[in-house]
């Protein structure tokens, strides 16, 4: 008996430690989008170019080494793993306006599934049982879209706030919730008349 507690005891610490730890690596990373938003969005970047550098290479190792593959299948892998290796380069050489370029798609196509959600909704009144819900939420989800496709930066920078904002908040609360962890059964526990 006293070794299940023992090991509940230890998995409930673990549990504690796991969420303090990724609390705190939430916090931080939220306080450092919010203190360097460039430079952070810069690393993002460079994290994508990497990756396709990397899948680039493989993709040529793909194209090289599998003897099992017909030739235009080893072609392919060749030429597309050069392309990725092209676009990964061309992204390390020019880290600001890969950046920006980023941003920008991320957000055109953020905006253009806004406009399709809407449109979604819209087809689907018949069928849905509440037709007011369903009508505000395709407006404001279509307005959305628009809005974002005329204004694509200010909107991946707004995004890149509230992503900073949201790990902050997320961060501390996931601490708290470290420390808190528990609380309640202990007292009751302590409270509890001994058996």
């Amino acid at each position: 008996m006293s070794e299940s507690l023992t090991e509940a005891k230890s998995l409930f610490k673990s549990i504690r430690v796991t969420l303090a730890v990724s609390g705190a690596i939430a916090l931080i990373a939220g306080i450092v989008v919010l203190a360097w938003p460039l430079k952070t969005a810069f690393i993002v970047t460079g994290i994508i170019a990497s990756y396709l550098v990397i899948a680039g290479l493989v993709y040529i190792g793909l194209g090289i080494f599998s003897g099992k593959k017909g030739g235009w299948a080893r072609i392919g892998h060749i030429v597309l793993g050069l392309l990725y290796i092209v676009a990964g380069v061309v992204a390390f050489t020019n880290l600001a306006a890969a950046t920006v370029t980023l941003a920008v798609v991320t957000a055109v196509f953020l905006g253009v599934s806004w406009i399709f959600d809407g449109i979604v909704a819209l087809t689907l009144l018949n069928k849905d049982g509440s037709k007011a819900w369903t009508i505000l939420y395709a407006i404001l989800s279509i307005a959305a879209g628009v809005i974002v496709l005329f204004a694509p930066l200010l909107a991946a920078a707004a995004l890149w706030w509230v992503l900073g904002i949201a790990m902050v908040v997320l961060g501390i609360m996931q601490i708290v919730r470290a420390i808190t962890l528990g609380r309640d059964e202990a007292a009751v526990a302590a409270a509890a008349p001994a058996a």
